[in-house]
């Protein structure tokens, strides 16, 4: 029994972070998993610049309402479902990610969640479990899942190596680099085409 697991930004969607410093022009907020590996320093480093420039959840969520997904990824997606069950699994969070779940067809997220205060301002951040990506892939594993999974960033590899079968997808040429063992595809039908072969 197989399932896929899929990360969100960078593979379906773009970068919410990079999207919301354009918008708010503040460059530093350019910042993603593919450039900090440790998530929790990124995410604290994030809040402390948002608290700087006094802004809070509803900006971001303005931003995130003019995002769509990257051109072909709802086709791919759908395509995928009607082949086997499919999973999302994001370090984004859940008051980031609806609208995005929406123009996706509302396919399954497995993601965390922001503390906000009244105000609106974002005080912090809770993980579902540490290492969330790995952890929940020998979860689906433990319950009798296959799993096959794709990412683009450093804290996608964990799950990517975990699996059955793992792959790159609009990965930086630093990671492929690293990691030269791991297929990188660029195109969705490429990826298609090679979770199709390990189905």
């Amino acid at each position: 029994m197989n399932i896929v697991c899929l990360d969100l930004e960078g593979v379906l969607v773009p970068e919410i972070w990079i999207a919301f410093a354009e918008a708010s022009g503040i460059p530093e907020l350019k910042r993603t998993t593919r450039d900090e590996p440790d998530y929790d320093k990124l995410m604290n480093w994030r809040l402390g610049i948002l608290k700087e420039h006094g802004l809070g959840l509803k900006e971001i969520q303005e931003t995130i309402a003019k995002i769509d997904p990257i051109p072909g990824a709802k086709e791919f997606l759908d395509e995928l479902r009607e082949l086997t069950q499919v999973i999302i699994i994001s370090d984004t969070f859940s008051q980031f990610a609806g609208p995005l779940m929406k123009k996706l067809g509302w396919p399954t997220i497995f993601c965390n969640e922001l503390v906000v205060a009244k105000s609106g301002e974002i005080t912090g951040f809770k993980m579902r479990c540490e290492k969330s990506k790995y952890t929940t892939v020998k979860a689906l594993q433990s319950i009798g899942y296959d799993t096959i999974a794709s990412g683009d960033s450093h804290n996608d590899l964990g799950m990517i190596q975990a699996s059955k079968a793992g792959f790159l997808f609009k990965s930086t040429d630093q990671i492929k680099a690293d990691y030269p063992d791991i297929p990188a595809y660029e195109e969705y039908d490429e990826l298609l085409a090679a979770i199709k072969a390990v189905l």
